[in-house]
């Protein structure tokens, strides 16, 4: 959780860069600082998926062991793999899929729907504890990151556009994060 101490400091360095660059208006001021503090809570959220806080805790070179590069880069690493490229994405057969990291079973097939995005999609998880929702604020966006709950490892993000789905819910899936258990 961001700390509401950063705040003073964030407003006293958003006054000095106000002044610097000619903006004394208060509403460029407001800007400044609620960007700060997006950017405080981005930074604090990757210091909380370093430290490890998840059930299944390996080195960096255990994990380069049992992952491809790809998977690795994408899981460990927050990676996007390329759209329309994943062996999941048209793939419908029943079943769980579960993480590539872990083997965590994740999203139930049934869930599965063509988004049309060129990632597999779900309408939700296949418990609320399976998996774990984090703020990402990078690239310029506010996004919902989705983590395996049992490792950490980067799963995609979740976004509100399933609008003809149960939950309206869409987990937009790397599919080279997942796995897949035949019922």
């Amino acid at each position: 959780m961001c700390k509401v101490v950063h705040a003073a400091k964030l407003a006293e360095n958003a006054k000095h860069f106000a002044r610097i660059i000619g903006l004394f208006n208060m509403k460029y001021l407001g800007l400044i600082l609620l960007f700060g503090l997006f950017q405080s809570c981005q930074s604090q959220n990757q210091k909380t998926m370093k430290s490890n806080q998840y059930p299944i805790e390996k080195t960096e070179e255990e994990w380069k062991k049992t992952l491809s590069d790809e998977e690795f880069r994408v899981l460990r690493n927050k990676g996007t793999e390329r759209p329309f490229t994943s062996e999941f994405e048209t793939f419908w057969d029943s079943g769980t899929y579960v993480c590539k990291g872990c083997g965590a079973e994740l999203f139930h097939s049934d869930t599965k729907f063509d988004a049309g995005c060129g990632w597999p999609s779900f309408y939700q998880g296949i418990n609320k504890s399976a998996i774990k929702e984090i703020l990402d604020t990078t690239h310029g966006m506010i996004r919902t990151e989705v983590v395996c709950a049992q490792c950490g490892g980067h799963l995609g993000h979740v976004f509100n556009d399933g609008y003809d789905q149960p939950t309206g819910l869409r987990y937009c899936i790397n599919g080279v994060s997942l796995g897949f258990k035949k019922k």
